[in-house]
């Protein structure tokens, strides 16, 4: 009782943080306001993983899910107050929490109704007092700092207690556990004015009363000044279950009187009620066995006839090139052996084979075969037939076996036209004698070599 009175005595800033809520269009005030999307059935949402964005909307803040504490509302810092929020609403109904509270100074857990002309309902619960749970209902904004309720629970910062209400046009009744705790009825709200009865949706979050920045009263009912550095300050909510008592896909008002009566409810399943139970997605193991018998055998026989045809591609390859491999090794072996047999043959003959290297073919190619300070050879002019008539006793005389077969000797010979001109007087040359051998890379200069 003594929480009551402290509570109650900080009612006229209380009003300031349990009623600090708004509507983009408020039905008291116009006619023209869309239509609320209805639930329009019952369900259970576990939080063990992240709920559906057709269902649930996250309003402020980040909030995450885990498998066994289900989902954590977490204030680290100044400014935090993650909050998620239904995008459906319920006309009339029952909503049962399995909720963890946060402990620290100033901090509040809350679960929050809330229609578009302002009927609300709360629990909200300090994180200063971890055996007390606090009921709140306002009915179209109207700020009444007579309307909370206090109540003892067990240690609800150490385990997940159960929190229901249970709403209708008769009354609305709040349980801790189970046990009815409360019950307010519409007469007891100024004779049904401020008796919640209009379309509502859940709201679940966490913030900070005792921020610095908030007024003093507020502060002083939240338990006192919050420390950030001694945070974070969590709060876990494992499931929720909703059911909606007006069954309706939509809900909209008829009249700016803000009573139950006005309220227009349109049957059908709702948008929500479809995405609820719509069949989830096949799994492609759970596609595999829903498949007849027959299909899974041809499936089985082209995958393992593919699987053949594969393997035999890749022997075949490997074979192919085993064997091409093979020729140019073979292929290679023959050549080193006819280089040997050549060299071989060559140091038979008396070759002295050291006596090449001075020569490469770079400067062979820019200088020519016989050296730059050579004797100059006299050659003739090219005959008419493109030929250059050399004289047989020339040291330039041909390497082609037909011009020595007596070219030049008789005009009109069979063996090659005659030239028409004397070839080069072998007296006039002092040039030494250079003759030419044969080899399978070209023609190269023997110094007193014959041919």
């Amino acid at each position: 009782m003594r929480y009551l009175r402290g509570l109650l005595a900080a009612a006229p800033l209380l009003g300031l943080v349990s009623a600090q809520v708004s509507t983009s269009c408020n039905p008291l005030n116009s006619t023209d306001c869309p239509t609320d999307p209805g639930f329009g059935t019952d369900y259970t949402f576990n939080f063990n993983t992240t709920p559906s964005y057709e269902l649930w909307e996250t309003t402020a803040g980040s909030v995450s899910y885990d498998a066994e504490t289900g989902a954590a509302f977490t204030i680290n810092k100044q400014g935090d107050s993650p909050t998620i929020r239904t995008l459906f609403y319920f006309f009339f109904g029952r909503v049962e929490l399995h909720l963890k509270c946060a402990p620290g100074v100033g901090i509040i857990s809350s679960a929050m109704w809330l229609s578009d002309d302002l009927d609300e309902v709360d629990w909200e619960f300090l994180g200063v007092n971890n055996t007390a749970a606090s009921t709140n209902y306002f009915g179209k904004g109207l700020q009444d700092y007579h309307n909370a309720g206090v109540y003892t629970t067990r240690d609800n910062q150490a385990d997940y207690l159960n929190y229901t209400t249970v709403w209708t046009k008769e009354g609305i009744d709040w349980y801790i556990d189970g046990e009815h705790v409360r019950n307010l009825t519409p007469d007891a709200a100024n004779k049904t004015r401020n008796y919640p009865q209009t379309p509502m949706r859940l709201s679940l979050g966490i913030w900070a009363g005792g921020d610095p920045t908030l007024p003093e009263g507020t502060r002083e009912w939240a338990g006192g000044n919050t420390d950030y550095s001694k945070g974070p300050f969590t709060m876990y909510v494992k499931s929720v279950r909703i059911t909606d008592f007006g069954g309706g896909s939509e809900y909209a008002y008829g009249d700016t009187s803000g009573s139950w009566e006005s309220i227009k409810v349109t049957g059908g399943n709702s948008t929500f009620y479809e995405a609820l139970h719509r069949a989830p997605k096949l799994t492609t193991s759970q596609k595999w066995n829903n498949l007849p018998a027959g299909a899974r055998i041809a499936v089985y026989a082209v995958s393992a006839a593919l699987g053949a045809a594969l393997i035999g591609a890749g022997i075949w390859y490997c074979i192919r090139q085993r064997q091409s491999g093979a020729r140019e090794a073979r292929l290679a072996t023959e050549m080193e052996k006819m280089d040997r047999m050549e060299l071989d043959k060559l140091k038979r003959e008396g070759v002295d084979l050291d006596a090449y290297t001075d020569y490469d073919s770079r400067s062979m190619r820019k200088e020519g075969v016989l050296a730059a300070d050579a004797p100059p050879v006299n050659v003739s002019p090219l005959d008419s037939k493109g030929w250059t008539a050399v004289n047989i006793e020339s040291p330039m005389s041909s390497p082609a076996p037909f011009l020595n077969q007596g070219a030049g000797e008789t005009p009109g010979s069979p063996g090659s036209p005659a030239p028409s001109h004397p070839g080069p007087n072998r007296a006039s040359s002092t040039a030494p004698i250079r003759t030419f051998s044969a080899s399978r890379t070209g023609y190269q200069g023997i110094p007193g070599g014959e041919v």
